[in-house]
């Protein structure tokens, strides 16, 4: 048996060891939800996004979620331009609104909210962070909403590095339905 003085260095060595893995992040088969995103070439992984929000909207017994290629667009438009801009804002110019938008992405919504965030530098942080603000966690929780889209924008220069937007919508299908023509074929009116 070795002295107990004899163990502190042994401790001390696998202690700065497993703190040295923390601070490279998560390794190889680790959920995305820990990947950072503070360093420029990792963005947030929509599906693992997508599984976290529907877990806890299923245990508030909500609706769950898809991912909207258009959302993520919208979603990534702001994140780009806070990250721009530096500040994080709904809307940093009037075209920049969440409804201006959708609207370029070709989204037609009923029902739309967004949250935005900065300096989480992990999915995992954000959603913490959003569920941890009651008006942030409100739209998580908004019911109707049947879709979604998110994204991150990275920009090493400024104060929080990391830009988030999160969007939650529910589509007009009422728009996409097409009417049934009630007209004959030209054929039938030939005199």
């Amino acid at each position: 048996m070795l002295p107990k003085t004899s163990l502190y260095p042994i401790a001390a060595l696998i202690l700065a060891a497993a703190l040295a893995s923390c601070a490279e992040g998560p390794g190889p088969g680790s959920p995305s939800m820990y990947a950072n995103l503070g360093k420029g070439n990792v963005s947030v992984d929509p599906q693992e996004a997508l599984n976290m929000l529907n877990v806890y909207r299923k245990r508030h017994g909500l609706s769950t979620l898809t991912l909207d290629a258009k959302l993520n667009a919208a979603a990534q438009e702001e994140a780009d331009a806070m990250a721009k801009a530096a500040q994080v804002s709904h809307a940093l110019t009037p075209d920049l609104t969440l409804i201006k938008r959708l609207e370029r992405a070709g989204y037609d919504p009923v029902l739309a909210t967004e949250n935005i965030g900065a300096g989480y530098y992990t999915l995992a942080e954000a959603f913490s962070g959003w569920r941890d603000s009651s008006r942030h966690n409100a739209n998580m929780l908004k019911e109707g909403v049947t879709q979604m889209g998110i994204a991150t924008q990275f920009r090493g220069d400024a104060k929080y590095k990391v830009f988030w937007s999160l969007i939650l919508a529910k589509p007009d299908e009422q728009k996409f339905q097409q009417p049934v023509s009630q007209t004959r074929p030209s054929a039938l009116f030939a005199q």
